[in-house]
């Protein structure tokens, strides 16, 4: 739509809360950084900048400021709906948190920020490794990474050719077989995310569903 309307820029609505909440949905979960940093306050899709403005706003503020300038908003009505996890995390643990830590969304956007920081570092900590194995990457070249730079680059790759993302049980079993690719005759063909990942020759390849794996 912004592309049709030729807008370069689109704003969107999500407040502190709304961080707060995304941010105990990641921990709840057991996500890494990428969850952990929650929502970004500025990303580009499709040559199109979003912006978040609003991320330092608590919800109640928000309203507040909106019922005294006599401006109308919409409440989605499945907000009380406590079938989805988000619901009760804003009904039940925002409650709870703010009796025990007033103030608290401040805190939970830092840590959003710091997390965000430290993926970007990991980020380019791929790059300069993948410059070394390889996309694909080269059996040989992980293999003389250590197992945490192994499970970065190897993210990284994936995301990048991709956009998937591996389980944590998947990535551990993928580098468990990288670890064991010491001979010609080793065959990997592990699914992860929507695919899989075989080697071929010296080198991993990402198959989508349906190809046919190389021997």
């Amino acid at each position: 739509m912004a592309q049709d309307e030729g807008a370069a820029c689109v704003l969107l609505g999500q407040h502190a809360d709304d961080q707060a909440e995304t941010l105990m949905l990641a921990l709840s979960r057991g996500a890494g950084l990428p969850g952990l940093a929650a929502m970004a306050e500025r990303f580009e899709r499709h040559g199109v900048v979003f912006g978040r403005p609003l991320l330092g706003l608590p919800s109640k503020v928000l309203r507040e400021w909106l019922l005294t300038h006599g401006h109308d908003f919409v409440d989605d009505p499945t907000n009380a709906d406590h079938r989805y996890t988000r619901n009760r995390i804003r009904a039940l643990l925002l409650p709870a948190w703010e009796a025990c830590f007033p103030g608290f969304r401040p805190m939970l956007a830092r840590s959003a920020r710091h997390a965000a920081q430290a993926q970007t570092l990991l980020d380019d900590l791929a790059c300069i490794d993948m410059a070394q194995t390889g996309a694909p990457p080269a059996i040989l070249m992980l293999q003389a990474l250590s197992r945490e730079r192994q499970a970065n680059v190897l993210r990284h790759w994936l995301h990048q050719i991709a956009g998937a993302a591996a389980s944590t049980a998947q990535l551990d079993e993928l580098l468990d077989q990288v670890a064991d690719c010491t001979t010609r005759g080793h065959r990997i063909h592990l699914k992860v995310a929507s695919g899989f990942v075989a080697r071929e020759g010296g080198r991993l390849v990402f198959l989508q569903p349906g190809n046919t794996p190389p021997i």
